[in-house]
């Protein structure tokens, strides 16, 4: 089942069924393709995969949808301050604005999106927090797709897994989950029928403690959060070559830190859905660029009902009434913002910055010590030619690159038939993420060179000496943008202390793919999240009192009380650089340091050196 490169061609490739696909119907979507002259040039969609509305967790989603439907008019229609314009502070709205309440989202930056958001650098190219794929087993993303009546715009690829053959190079090898087999067996044949990965006996070795997780769901997958993969895999006699084929990649792409580092529970969390959805692994790309093709029509479903959306408003600080309740919002630029209900959809990172003194001493704020962001570099590299390349994600097993895409293939907006341009998520890309070298302090040029040479090693007829003209493929641009924190580090141990979306404050609730939901730090764990918060603002308008409990805090933070009050850090939110609100940027390390230093110093080990070098 193995299959080189050179076997793909971006205009003829098949579905599922095997039928030959090729250029296609127009689109809502004008692509910037730079064909043939006077063509457009448009991808043919792959189908919604037929099983997606059928599974439990999609039909729990709609339930959800349809509860929070039915609170409108019930109670008193309240205003919501929302911090935080990424997926989950606009989820969060679009879902207040459905139960009838007024939903007002402050984001500090000029782009929507967070962790997705995007931008046009001088060029006109988009350049993209991070390289964003959408799942079959994402099932509140998949319903606000159809909520919004955009899910045209979801480029479904060919159902299977693709890795680099890391003792191949040049040579790919594939998981073909084939239509028509439903789950969990087309999960098992996948992995019977590839023969270049695993041996039969590693296969059989791999598939018992599996099995727990299959009958006993949930509860068995958060147990293992105390357990790395590697502990995990140690624990249950799985063969060693399990993690040096599947887990490195899978750990990477799913919170870019090494398995030695994962919870098993992130692992496992996937790997249920996988096995029990039939469609749950197949995989697509957004039509185009994240703030026009999925927040904008968040936004303007915001707007329609009577909200708004406010960006450049930068949050300064919370300040409170004598029963530490919020009186209202002081923003950076003087002005204040008040509501009836506030939620923050801030990152982690920046929630502990600004949480004020007078909750610093409870528990439930107290416990976000335990949680930080990851840091992640993704790259875009815009090539003379174009490379042979699939119409799909790449697993690379490279030391160095997660995932990676030839979006001049992948997406209609992106693409071109003379010219490549890979997007690919650096990782781990610091010791905080368990890396060997912090790449967060270094330059641009040597991340770019690190590449290059794992791009000769991946594509060797194609990129360097070994090509046919003895040069190859030409880089003609590259971006480097870096992420200090981003989704939460899910290492062992951490996920009980991720909050409950109702705070101990009486008008204010949390949203964050780091609050607790059960998918995790992904965007549909940020759109879930912002959903219950929207589920906890309306019941508790609708019935004086949320339906929804506060989540158990963990012992060992209550053992340590009474805590001492701590003033918060917010003064550091004077700069205007996105790392300091959590986002990505391509701004220069010798432009960022001073940002880092103050915020964040351990991601500076090592750029002493390299400025003074």
């Amino acid at each position: 089942m193995s299959m080189n490169m050179s076997t793909f061609s971006p205009l003829s490739s098949r579905n599922a069924a095997g039928q030959k696909l090729t250029a296609s119907k127009a689109s809502s979507l004008k692509p910037t393709g730079r064909g043939t002259a006077g063509q457009q040039i448009v991808c043919k969609d792959y189908p919604k995969p037929k099983q997606i509305s059928q599974t439990d967790n999609y039909k729990e989603a709609t339930a959800l949808t349809e509860k929070i439907r039915a609170l409108k008019g019930k109670g008193e229609k309240k205003t919501v301050a929302i911090i935080g314009g990424g997926l989950s502070g606009l989820s969060c709205a679009k879902y207040l604005s459905e139960a009838g309440h007024t939903a007002t989202v402050y984001e500090a930056r000029d782009v929507l999106g967070g962790k997705v958001s995007a931008w046009q650098d001088k060029d006109g190219d988009w350049i993209e927090t991070g390289l964003h794929i959408f799942f079959g087993a994402y099932p509140n993303m998949m319903n606000l797709f159809a909520e919004l009546d955009i899910e045209d715009r979801l480029q479904w690829k060919i159902h299977q897994m693709i890795f680099a053959m890391q003792e191949l190079p040049g040579e790919f090898t594939t998981f073909d989950f084939l239509p028509g087999i439903p789950a969990p067996f087309n999960f098992g044949l996948a992995i019977l029928l590839n023969q270049k990965m695993l041996t039969l006996a590693e296969k059989l070795q791999t598939a018992p403690p599996l099995i727990p997780m299959l009958i006993e769901g949930q509860s068995f997958i958060d147990e293992q959060d105390e357990l790395s993969v590697l502990d995990f895999m140690q624990k249950y006699g799985m063969p060693d070559r399990i993690n040096e084929e599947v887990f490195i990649s899978m750990a990477k792409a799913l919170d870019f830190i090494d398995p030695d580092k994962l919870s098993m529970t992130v692992v496992l969390t996937a790997m249920n859905r996988f096995l029990n959805e039939t469609d749950g692994l197949q995989m697509a790309f957004l039509d185009g660029n994240p703030p026009d093709r999925i927040c904008k029509p968040m936004a303007d479903f915001v707007k329609a009902a009577g909200g708004d959306v406010v960006m450049n408003a930068r949050f300064k600080e919370f300040v409170l009434n004598s029963d530490g309740s919020i009186k209202h919002l002081a923003m950076k630029d003087g002005s204040i913002i008040e509501a009836d209900e506030y939620v923050s959809a801030m990152p982690v990172d920046v929630v502990k910055r600004v949480v004020p003194e007078e909750w610093s001493t409870m528990p439930y704020f107290r416990q976000l010590d335990n949680l930080e962001g990851i840091p992640v570099i993704n790259l875009h590299l815009w090539f003379d030619r174009k490379l042979k390349n699939v119409d799909h994600l790449c697993f690379s097993r490279s030391p160095l690159l997660s995932v990676y895409a030839d979006m001049s293939t992948t997406c209609k907006e992106y693409y071109d038939t003379e010219k490549s341009m890979l997007e690919m998520v650096f990782a781990p890309c610091s010791p905080i993420a368990g890396g060997d070298v912090n790449w967060i302090a270094k330059t641009d040029k040597e991340i770019i060179d690190a590449t290059m040479q794992e791009l000769e090693r991946l594509f060797p007829t194609e990129i360097g000496p070994g090509a046919s003209d003895g040069v190859g493929a030409k880089l003609l641009k590259s971006v480097v943008v870096k992420t200090p924190r981003s989704v939460y580090a899910a290492i062992p141990g951490r996920n009980k202390y991720r909050p409950s979306q109702k705070s101990p404050i009486s008008n204010l609730s949390m949203c964050g793919c780091y609050t607790s939901q059960k998918f995790l730090g992904s965007m549909e764990g940020a759109v879930l999240a912002g959903k219950l918060a929207a589920e906890v603002v309306a019941t508790r308008a609708a019935y004086g009192e949320s339906t929804q409990g506060m989540k158990k805090i963990n012992e060992d933070v209550m053992s340590e009380m009474p805590f001492e009050p701590r003033k918060p850090r917010g003064q550091l939110l004077d700069s205007d650089s996105p790392i300091v609100y959590g986002g990505g940027t391509v701004v220069k390390m010798e432009e960022s340091a001073s940002v880092l230093k103050a915020q964040d110093p351990e991601q500076l080990v090592g750029y002493e050196e390299i400025a003074s070098a």
